[in-house]
């Protein structure tokens, strides 16, 4: 259950995170804060930094939720071995999301960087919806009598 709840939890934060990142786009407020990993002011956002210091609170959020998620996936003896490539593939594309989105920083939003910004969020999203599928079966999954008598050995009669 803990699984199901994590996984949705963490497949939530990540949508919420390509909203606010196309919104950062979008607006043209992505290098208000033009240092990285923190604005000018530091831990407290001045007010013309508010909404890429929102973006990168989020982000760190949502990578810390995505690492999370996948100790508990590969620490869980139910998790089938797919949940468990995809949530270690969605960690990968996390630590990359986070040193792309500096680099995109650095860069001064090159478009190419942007874009493929863009395209390994939606393969970091891809990865939790998988882990979110697996984690519904394994919620339905119920054991039942037929399941244990089948791991009994067959007698033979003669």
């Amino acid at each position: 259950m803990i699984l199901k709840t994590l996984t949705l939890i963490t497949l939530a934060s990540v949508f919420i995170l390509m909203f606010i990142g196309g919104y950062v786009s979008a607006s043209g407020v992505g290098l208000t804060c033009p240092r990285w990993p923190l604005c000018p002011a530091g831990f407290v956002p001045m007010q013309e930094f508010i909404i890429e210091y929102f973006h990168r609170s989020v982000a760190a959020t949502t990578a810390l939720l995505v690492f999370i998620t996948t100790g508990f996936v590969i620490r869980s003896r139910i998790s089938p071995r797919g949940m468990k490539i995809a949530s270690i593939i969605a960690s990968c594309a996390a630590l990359g999301q986070i040193s792309l989105g500096a680099i995109v920083i650095i860069e001064r939003l090159h478009a190419v960087l942007v874009t493929i910004h863009l395209a390994l969020g939606l393969v970091l999203f891809a990865m939790i919806l998988i882990a979110v599928a697996y984690s519904f079966k394994l919620a339905d999954k119920k054991p039942t009598t037929s399941d244990s008598s089948s791991l009994r050995t067959p007698t033979t009669s003669s």
